[in-house]
């Protein structure tokens, strides 16, 4: 039966939480978007009139398609070149979802974001569902067909896998601007002693180029070689320009609510640095220069309002 201008305006209504759902899940904007779009198919095929709660139903559908992928993700991931991170996304990007709470913030961050990839992906859904949308453990446990008690046990072994021992600094956007200003203007200063200043002892700088552009498959580790990395990066080089098309803009603003860098060649998001800050200092650096994970970036940069670049870098 063909749906209803009212059936799908009550799924458009949804759609913006159900990307926001399946991006912290998946990581990734565009798997993110296939997930609602196949949801709203199923949405398609049922018939929303005999679907008492269209909300939940939808939520559920969604959820169960995303633990598919997730499992199938696994596997992909195995021959993934280098090193996999998530796509960030930019300040003020709708899929980012609810940022009301602490912990809506902390569970869309890229430092938790990077790390749920350490979680199953029951872990993963029981822990998004609750930290960041406030569903019950009943209504997790309807979602994933396990029980109360065991949704309440998941959430308490994916807080225990996401925890670092190591206390996350939250800061507004002016101060992330600052922070990564603070950082740009040490790593182009020639002064290297200034740099290291800004990190922690136990530092380290990843970066996923997805085998399409050069990234370190293995992290640097350690404050002097972080700071070494970082202060080599900035250095103009004739290849560097050939990699990314052009001598970048550099900006400073926030990913999904922290504190980083973009690089921009005319008008395209050529890489992002994702700054993990601690209150010892700057503890990690997330570089994603994959070109799959940047078109969004893209897309949201040329909606303009991100001010004139700090330098042109190389």
């Amino acid at each position: 039966m063909p749906l209803t201008a009212e059936d799908v305006d009550r799924f458009e209504i949804a759609r913006p939480r159900l990307g926001a759902i399946a991006y912290r899940l998946l990581g990734s904007s565009s798997d993110a978007e296939d997930a609602v779009q196949e949801t709203f198919l199923r949405w398609h095929a049922a018939d929303p009139r005999h679907i008492e709660v269209p909300e939940a139903w939808l939520t559920k559908v969604l959820t169960r398609l995303c633990l598919n992928q997730l499992t199938s993700a696994r596997a992909r991931r195995e021959t993934y070149v280098g090193q996999w991170l998530p796509e960030p996304l930019l300040e003020g990007d709708p899929m980012l979802g609810p940022a009301e709470t602490v912990e809506q913030r902390e569970s869309v961050s890229y430092a938790v974001m990077t790390l749920m990839e350490r979680l199953s992906p029951n872990e993963r859904a029981v822990y998004v569902l609750r930290e960041a949308f406030g569903h019950s453990h009943r209504e997790i446990a309807d979602i994933l067909d396990i029980g109360e008690a065991a949704s309440q046990q998941i959430f308490h072994r994916a807080k225990q896998h996401l925890a670092q021992g190591r206390t996350r600094t939250e800061v507004d956007g002016t101060a992330a601007r600052r922070i990564a200003e603070e950082f740009l203007t040490a790593a182009t200063s020639g002064k290297y002693d200034g740099l290291l200043r800004l990190l922690t002892d136990d530092a380290v700088a990843v970066g996923d180029g997805g085998g399409k552009v050069p990234a370190r498959a293995k992290a640097f580790e350690g404050a002097r070689a972080v700071a070494k990395f970082m202060w080599g990066l900035f250095r103009p080089a004739q290849a560097k320009r050939a990699i990314v098309g052009g001598s970048p803009e550099i900006h400073a603003t926030t990913a999904n609510g922290e504190p980083a860098v973009v690089a921009v060649v005319e008008g395209r998001v050529v890489g992002i640095v994702c700054l993990e800050v601690t209150p010892e200092g700057i503890a990690a650096f997330r570089s994603q220069v994959n070109p799959d994970k940047l078109g969004r970036a893209t897309r949201r940069w040329a909606e303009g309002g991100h001010g004139e670049p700090l330098f042109h870098a190389f």
